[in-house]
């Protein structure tokens, strides 16, 4: 070996190095909340697929020959058999039509309820009906069809109010032989209410100007545009005024008290169970077990009573889609509210707390 030449160079030892995995977990992060994101979405798009569905079905059956909505029975104790006491229950605005599965246990739609009294008055084996209220009112047009419905039922009504039965709420409640209420229920409120928007002042700031081209004087009354005339203003409430009177007759029709007592009452004001019960607005302060014993006693029903509960008329798929959007915890509707209310002129039996 000869001493002179240099060693042979050798190339320091690297460990190997790990692969780099920083922006991968971030793209997997990345795509596991786009996921996150993605999945109601498909969840909505499937409801609302049940939802056309539905509506086809439900369309094509009124052309041809379906079978029409029904409201189902269903039992809640008692026997399974014999003479029954059925609970109807209005829960949330009373409006007009029939609720979407969106909203079917947040409004009181009107077609629903009466199909649900319709049901109880053909049922021979229903003897007496308990209407369970949770209602802050609503529409005059649907409490007073609901109201004409309950009074032609011919079958005893025991009224089992909730949290709220207030103006229309209250108003419906009259058609009942007797009513019991929670201690601290919020009643009364008997009276009308009408709401118009006026928009002049922010649409004077915002420099628009609308011009309206009208046949008769009258004929833009209500306008959100423009202030509403002192004219305009003392027809209106000639309007509610001829409703208050028909809701204070109803009442004191009801009740069997003097008109001029109920007026006293009727200033718009709700009222405690317990000051309702002084008052006589309603009869005696109680629970479901009350109503249910009360409504077997008024249909002489003498054994345990079988205690039925109707719900609204659904399609099947209807029923799927209410079932699957009260779990996904979705409304796509506020309880209430409408465009068409909050825009068009509206005579309303409800409570603004």
């Amino acid at each position: 070996m000869n001493a002179s030449a240099p060693p042979p160079s050798v190339s320091p030892y690297r460990p190997p190095q790990p692969k780099n995995t920083g922006s991968r977990s971030a793209l997997w992060a990345l795509l596991g909340v786009a996921i996150g994101f993605l999945l109601p979405v498909i969840a909505c798009g499937g409801l609302m697929l049940v939802a056309a569905t539905s509506a086809a079905i439900a369309g094509g059956s009124s052309a041809g020959a379906a079978a029409p909505r029904e409201p189902i029975p269903q039992h809640v104790r008692g026997p399974l058999t014999g003479p029954a006491v059925a609970i109807i229950t209005v829960n949330g605005p009373i409006v007009e039509g029939q609720a979407s599965p969106w909203d079917a246990n947040s409004v009181a739609a009107a077609d629903d309820i009466i199909a649900m009294i319709h049901a109880a008055k053909h049922d021979d084996s229903v003897q007496a009906v308990v209407l369970e209220v949770n209602s802050p009112g609503g529409g005059i047009v649907p409490s007073d069809r609901i109201y004409q419905a309950l009074q032609d039922l011919d079958k005893p009504i025991v009224v089992l109010m909730r949290d709220l039965a207030a103006s229309g709420g209250y108003y419906i409640s009259m058609a009942g032989d007797y009513i019991y209420a929670n201690p601290y229920t919020l009643t009364g409120s008997i009276g009308v209410i009408s709401e118009f928007p006026n928009a002049s002042g922010l649409m004077e700031k915002l420099g628009i100007q609308m011009t309206i081209i009208k046949s008769g004087k009258a004929k833009d009354f209500g306008s959100p545009y423009r202030e509403m005339t002192p004219e305009e203003k003392a027809y209106w409430q000639h309007v509610i005024d001829q409703a208050y009177d028909n809701f204070v007759k109803i009442v004191a029709q009801g009740r069997h008290l003097p008109e001029e007592t109920v007026r006293k009452l009727a200033d718009g004001r709700v009222y405690t169970g317990i000051d309702a019960r002084d008052l006589g607005l309603i009869d005696a302060l109680g629970n479901e077990d009350d109503a249910i014993a009360k409504a077997a006693d008024l249909g002489d029903i003498r054994d345990v009573p079988r205690v039925i509960r109707y719900t609204p008329p659904m399609t099947p798929l209807e029923a799927l889609f209410s079932e699957a959007a009260q779990g996904l915890g979705l409304k796509l509707s506020l309880p209430g509210f409408s465009w068409n209310q909050a825009l068009t002129p509206s005579l309303e039996y409800r409570w603004l707390p």
